[in-house]
């Protein structure tokens, strides 16, 4: 029987409530989330914006290209922020949110590159329907602000690359791109700042990987 407290006659549905809450009290720790904002406090939409300036040693290519929608890995397809304070702990930060989702900054960074690099005849979103002589697909496998052990965190950007060859659908070349770098603090914006360094680098690399593995590709394929 419940327990009469100062005179108040107990409710008898408080025994039915207690395992409820029990379970509520041992379900919320799985989902903790860093940070220090309230759960009713707006979050800040942070949309890094990486500029990538055109490497003069990049060949010219007299080919077209399109580029798919990557494919994003499971806990990272989403506006949350994640980070991983230990290595088997993936979190997200409270608070905090993308204002895209990870796929479409990779995609419109590496397009954006390849764009402003003025090295290529033609390149465009896949939906847009050119008819490209090569596709880019993309798997982004990691997208994360990672401890790794480490006082301050890393934005980590992984991204396994293919390129086709539209006519025979025969996989060109293909590459992981991986760049991991250090934030100067914890503070998001330090944190988003090495996310925006990330994203630029791992284009830069991938332009210049396309440029050269179309051009080779083409010269094998005319031999």
């Amino acid at each position: 029987m419940p327990t009469r407290i100062m005179g108040i006659e107990p409710d008898p549905r408080s025994a039915l409530l207690l395992p409820t809450l029990l379970l509520a009290l041992l379900v919320l720790p799985a989902c903790s989330i860093l940070g220090n904002a309230g759960p009713r406090e707006a979050s800040v939409r942070y949309a890094p914006a990486p500029r990538v300036l055109p490497d003069p040693g990049w060949p010219r290519a007299d080919w077209q290209l399109s580029i798919a929608d990557p494919e994003v890995s499971t806990g990272f397809d989403s506006l949350r922020i994640a980070v991983r304070p230990q290595s088997n702990e993936l979190q997200v930060y409270q608070g905090a949110r993308w204002a895209r989702p990870p796929g479409s900054m990779v995609l419109d960074s590496v397009l954006q590159a390849l764009e402003d690099s003025g090295r290529i005849d033609a390149v465009a979103r896949q939906s847009s329907g050119i008819g490209a002589d090569y596709k880019l697909v993309m798997d982004l496998r990691r997208f994360e602000s990672d401890y790794a052990g480490a006082t301050l965190p890393s934005a980590v950007v992984e991204i396994s690359a293919k390129l086709l060859h539209v006519r025979d659908q025969q996989v060109a070349a293909s590459r992981v791109f991986l760049q991991s770098v250090p934030a100067a603090s914890p503070a998001m914006a330090d944190v988003v700042t090495a996310f925006e360094q990330a994203l630029a680098a791992n284009s830069r690399e991938m332009v210049g990987w396309v440029l050269e593995s179309g051009n080779a590709h083409e010269l094998s394929a005319h031999r």
